[in-house]
């Protein structure tokens, strides 16, 4: 199903250069597209679908799920409920114990600097009470390890905060960023302990995905420290990947497993959605075929 033709999209010109369509939609549908959506603002410009999907469709985002949660951070720390460099150990007593955990601050646990292991992904998600007991690897600050425990552990620091406005860390998303945005969650993942997990989880639309995209472009200027790298690891910020190889200048996305990304482009308002099922799929293979530079 394609709601747009690419004749209307061929070379729709962008702040520092163009898009083309072909070479990308070639590339998507070659390794495991599911959706394509392009949108300009409040313009959408282009959909494409594949392997019985449609824009009805909810699909899992994967790690992409990582990208609300800096965000919702940023409203948590303008609502007076936290501050990104608060050390963990303000809230869980028992860190205050350990010469490591009680520096790790809760930046660093959505930078993924806090000193974790690799782990804590898909089926291995931890519940709160696991991943704050999982011990730290390295020293806080000195190395970005991907993974999902860092998030876990904010989920714990963020439900005790919101205890006493009987909310978890999923009813603020929802009530403060994404209600308001027009953004609906078809379904989010449960954990042994029924609780909902952070990193992975959420099911969206491709059209709520790029909804969600358009908020946080809105909120651009006040989600500044979502788009900044960390001393270990220049290219990733809160959730989200900062930059890459053939895409325009301040580009960001969410990256999910086996294709998922949202690519934001703040100088044009540029926002794309890709849903796949490969495991061959790469951001930087796409985006070079999406953008041409000027």
């Amino acid at each position: 199903m394609q709601a747009l033709s690419l004749v209307a999209l061929e070379r729709s010109f962008m702040s520092g250069g163009a898009i083309e369509t072909e070479a990308a939609l070639a590339y998507a549908r070659n390794h495991g597209l599911r959706a394509l959506a392009i949108a300009r603002g409040d313009d959408l410009l282009l959909e494409e679908y594949g392997d019985g999907v449609s824009r009805q469709t909810s699909h899992p985002l994967y790690s992409g799920t990582k990208s609300f949660w800096g965000v919702a951070a940023l409203y948590a720390q303008r609502d007076g409920l936290l501050a990104l460099d608060e050390p963990v150990a303000e809230t869980i007593e028992v860190w205050r114990d350990d010469p490591w955990k009680r520096r790790v601050t809760l930046r660093m646990l959505l930078s993924l600097t806090a000193g974790f292991a690799f782990g804590g992904l898909g089926a291995a998600v931890p519940t709160y009470a696991r991943a704050l007991n999982m011990p730290l690897r390295d020293e806080p600050g000195s190395r970005f390890t991907y993974g999902g425990i860092g998030f876990q552990v904010f989920g714990a620091v963020f439900a005790r905060k919101l205890a006493a406005r009987r909310q978890t860390p999923h009813d603020y998303l929802r009530a403060r960023v994404l209600e308001p945005g027009s953004v609906r969650v078809a379904d989010w993942r449960k954990l042994s302990d029924g609780t909902h997990p952070l990193p992975t989880g959420a099911f969206l639309t491709p059209l709520d995905w790029l909804e969600y995209g358009r908020v946080v472009l809105r909120e651009r200027a006040s989600l500044g420290p979502c788009f900044e790298g960390s001393q270990a690891n220049a290219r990733y910020g809160l959730g989200w990947w900062l930059g890459a190889p053939g895409a325009p200048d301040g580009l960001v996305y969410a990256s999910g497993s086996g294709g998922q990304a949202l690519y934001l482009v703040p100088s044009s308002k540029m926002i794309v959605v890709h849903f796949g099922k490969s495991s061959s799929y790469r951001h930087e293979a796409l985006l070079k075929r999406l953008f041409t530079l000027g």
